[in-house]
């Protein structure tokens, strides 16, 4: 339900402020007052497009916000859906620059403006004489028949089976169309898993092989090389063991004469010791280093096979190898599976469809017990707003089962007595249109929370009684929903239960539309006129006291 409005710097609009009641809100006002420019500041709410020529005073920027309770309208999942914070009052704001950028808020985020449109149509429903061509369209009327049938939860457990079954084909088809690649290049596969299961590689193998590789092609200088080392540590007259041997002797010898001299043995014994293991651990690998040729060509031919997987399958390490080993056991094991996962996935895609049939049906029945109390419901609502001969038929032909069932609805109507009905389109003037759509949101308020209805002129082309009429059915209407209604009739205007005059201001230098929410007194008085003129009667002033007390 809408709660505030704000309109600053739009159009003749300089700052305007409304609280509509949770009923009835009837806007009057003389043609061109502002009541036009209103909706269409309310339409930048909508998403609709902005421009820089609505701006009021081009030097400040135009903002349109709306505080909506949103108790009742079970959109936390909405809310959820598009990452926004949900609060049961929430404001929503569009502003216009100087400089034509425009920006959109919810809650103070920043939205796109498809975001914004998302959430607002589901908190407003402006309805106006052009607006009501998405009546003719099967997909609209389809939704009313759920609507008005309380089809919810069959549509959710039907929509759920649709998405199984759609799911479940299309892996089904997608693998039907991969099987005959698959079957053609099944012996690729196969060589080439063969290959790499042969060759046998480990994760640290290549490593390994590469380090005994340089020791093999340079094995005759490291013997060499350790050979020498070996003699300067330990063998030589000279080694440094030999003469390390005799520093710890002498400071063996002193060690007893300070604390010191202590230390520094201590510290020559360790090294001592040190040494020691590092000789002996020389003398091993040096009796490791053999050059052996047939050893070497087998590294080198083990290598060679591996540089080649490598660069066949363009790859830098073992481990990226052994990803496509993997895949190509994981390709070859679809290749032998093949014919049993694809009748798998016939047989549960049948099932599936099968399943989507019968709720198919469930929902169809659904719809059709609603056909004919709608089409009578209707029929009664349109003698009332003045067409007495209107004729109303719901019917639907049955096609392949697709995200909304097997139903092809179609609305027929007929205005005229010895016509019969066709198609809602092809048959139904502006007027028709209009007071059929007003029709079906009265039928439709009585069965879902809808979002605030604002009205325009929708009485357009009715007087006398039929304006009573539907003044009666637009505030019975509102005794469970919001609705804001612009009117120039005196009998819709005594039915609300809050009356808006909007008027222009030419006092100052520039012309201003604002508007007044009037008391009892201005109220009457703002009636009469609509009876009687510019300058009511008394007999008018008592014809509008007699409406309001009517209501």
């Amino acid at each position: 339900m809408l709660k505030q409005l704000t309109i600053k710097n739009y159009a003749l609009i300089q700052h305007l402020e409304m609280e509509p009641a949770a009923g009835l809100n009837v806007i009057t006002g003389e043609t061109g007052a502002g009541k036009s420019i209103m909706l269409g500041a309310v339409g930048l709410l909508l998403g609709n497009r902005a421009d820089t020529k609505v701006l009021w005073d081009e030097s400040e920027k135009c903002v349109t916000e709306a505080e909506f309770d949103l108790a009742s309208y079970k959109l936390q999942k909405l809310f959820k859906t598009e990452d926004l914070d949900y609060e049961t009052r929430t404001v929503i704001r569009r502003e216009i620059s100087a400089n034509g950028k425009s920006r959109a808020f919810i809650n103070d985020t920043p939205v796109t403006l498809e975001v914004l449109r998302r959430i607002t149509s589901r908190l407003m429903d402006v309805h106006s004489q052009h607006e009501t061509l998405e009546l003719g369209s099967r997909s609209f009327q389809l939704k009313l028949i759920d609507a008005y049938a309380g089809n919810q939860k069959i549509l959710e457990q039907y929509e759920s089976q649709w998405i199984a079954f759609t799911t479940t084909k299309q892996e089904y088809e997608v693998l039907l169309a991969e099987s005959t690649a698959l079957k053609q290049e099944a012996d690729y596969v196969k060589f080439q898993l063969d290959e790499l299961v042969k060759a046998s590689f480990v994760e640290t193998e290549q490593e390994k092989l590469e380090s005994e590789m340089k020791v093999q092609e340079n094995a005759e200088e490291i013997k060499s090389k350790l050979n020498f080392s070996i003699q300067a540590l330990g063998t030589s007259e000279y080694s440094v063991s030999t003469m390390l041997g005799e520093v710890r002797n002498h400071l063996n010898a002193i060690s007893s004469f300070a604390s010191s001299y202590q230390t520094l043995f201590k510290r020559i014994e360790s090294l001592k010791i040190e040494l020691d293991d590092i000789l002996k651990e020389v003398e091993s690998e040096e009796g490791n280093v053999e050059f052996n040729e047939t050893r070497r060509e087998e590294v080198s031919q083990r290598l060679s096979a591996l540089y080649h997987l490598f660069k066949k399958h363009r790859v830098n390490n073992v481990t990226e190898l052994l990803k496509i080993q993997e895949d190509l056991e994981m390709r070859s094991q679809k290749v032998n599976n093949l014919d049993s996962m694809l009748a798998s996935l016939k047989q549960k895609t049948s099932q599936a469809g099968e399943d989507l049939d019968l709720k198919a049906d469930g929902l169809s029945k659904a719809r059709q017990k609603a056909f004919g109390p709608l089409a009578r419901q209707m029929t009664s609502l349109l003698k009332e707003l003045g067409i007495p001969d209107a004729k109303v038929k719901i019917d639907a032909e049955t096609v392949a089962a697709g995200s909304t069932g097997k139903d092809n609805v179609e609305v027929f109507f007929s205005a005229n007595k010895g016509i019969d009905v066709r198609p809602l389109a092809q048959v139904a003037s502006g007027g028709e249109f209009s007071r059929l759509m007003f029709c079906l949101k009265y039928i439709m308020a009585e069965k879902t929370a809808m979002p605030t209805l604002v009205l325009d002129e929708i009485d357009t082309g009715v007087s006398g009684e039929i304006a009573i009429s539907l003044g009666k059915l637009m505030k019975e209407m509102a005794q469970s929903h919001q609705v804001i209604s612009i009117s120039h009739l005196p009998q819709i205007a005594a039915q609300g239960d809050a009356h808006y005059y909007v008027f222009k201001n030419s006092t100052s230098k520039k012309t201003v539309s604002s508007i007044k929410k009037l008391n009892e007194s201005e109220r009457v008085e703002e009636i009469a006129k609509m009876i009687g003129g510019a300058k009511p009667s008394a007999s008018a002033i008592q014809n509008a006291k007699e409406l309001i007390a009517r209501t």
